[in-house]
């Protein structure tokens, strides 16, 4: 069920926000400027009729905002949230707080609620507010980046050690009883492929690789063994995800960079400080005015396609929100 936003009603020993905030301030203006009613009314059918009140469209949407323009993570936002009253007064709160309203997982759940129209209407009513000068920009940019994921660096020694750890944490979970868990042995087979690449050390590193690999394909044996048919049902994308990470090659296409997010990808950036990142490739359109730019379009992309491929998606989210399509696209 959908929850209330909370009454602006003074009270006897609580002073309100906007009694203490300066209504100058950059979040304050922009808090005016939104309408929050449009995504009450977009959001609201969502939502069901029965059931525990969730928390407001507008604090969950000002936090998604938030979360934007100050590059901030689930969890760190709520504890910036707590030392800031402009953020709080932006989400619609009415008085000072000392605990964060929900848990940082409830803003999962609220992306999986929304999904990626609802991601893209809050970013084509934010394009909406810069109507006056996007409006006069027939001339656009278009270029692509990398959006970096928070992963440590792939090499096959951490991913096999990644592979054990799931395998038995997967083990443990069902109840499946192994021969053997492998926690010690393979965290000194790790230990031993660092600076695999000195002449002293290069055997041992390629010996432990090699034993890192047959105890983490011996795991996953195990456990398709021992599963029983709803279980190898259940966990035969984790287990084809593993076999892939354990057992590709150098030259393979389509690699396994990180076992949490199989989705990233090494992109060559072709640059002196950084050659590689890992993470997902990100096509954007702005306008070309000098100073500021205003994004009008952005896509991420789970492979990593040719630069000129990434642009007609571009222009369909512009128009699927819209836009004027620009007469010229450079």
């Amino acid at each position: 069920m959908l929850g209330r936003n909370p009454k602006k009603q003074p009270e006897l020993f609580r002073p309100m926000l906007v009694d203490f905030i300066d209504d100058k301030h950059e979040l304050v203006l922009l808090s005016e400027n939104i309408d929050w009613d449009y995504f009450e009314e977009e959001f609201s059918p969502l939502y069901s009729k029965t059931g525990n009140p969730s928390h407001p469209i507008r604090f969950m949407v000002g936090c998604l905002l938030l979360k934007n323009l100050y590059n901030l993570g689930d969890e760190t936002l709520a504890s910036a949230w707590i030392m800031n009253p402009y953020m709080q007064h932006f989400c619609g709160r009415v008085f000072f707080e000392h605990q964060f309203p929900c848990d940082p997982s409830n803003f999962v759940h609220f992306r999986k609620r929304i999904g990626e129209e609802g991601i893209e209407k809050i970013f084509s009513y934010s394009v909406r507010m810069h109507d006056a000068k996007t409006k006069t920009s027939n001339f656009v940019l278009s270029d692509t980046t990398v959006q970096e994921n928070n992963t440590t660096f792939p090499t096959d020694a951490k991913l096999c050690k990644k592979v054990i750890d799931y395998c038995n944490k997967i083990a443990e979970n069902e109840g499946v009883k192994q021969r053997q868990r492998y926690t010690k042995v393979s965290k000194q087979l790790v230990r031993n492929t660092y600076n695999g690449k000195h002449p002293k050390r290069a055997k041992l590193a390629r010996k432990s690789q090699r034993q890192l690999k047959t105890i983490a394909m011996r795991l996953i044996r195990e456990l398709e063994r021992n599963f029983t048919a709803e279980q190898q049902e259940f966990y035969k994308e984790s287990m084809a995800l593993y076999t892939k990470a354990v057992t590709q090659k150098r030259n393979d296409t389509d690699k396994v960079y990180s076992i949490h997010k199989p989705f990233t990808r090494c992109i060559a950036k072709g640059k002196a400080h950084k050659q590689y990142e890992s993470g997902n490739k990100v096509g954007l359109i702005t306008t070309s005015n000098k100073g500021k730019k205003i994004i009008l379009g952005i896509k991420a992309f789970l492979h990593t396609p040719y630069d000129g491929h990434t642009i007609e998606p571009l222009l369909e989210q512009m128009e699927t929100g819209g836009q004027q399509l620009p007469k010229e696209l450079v």
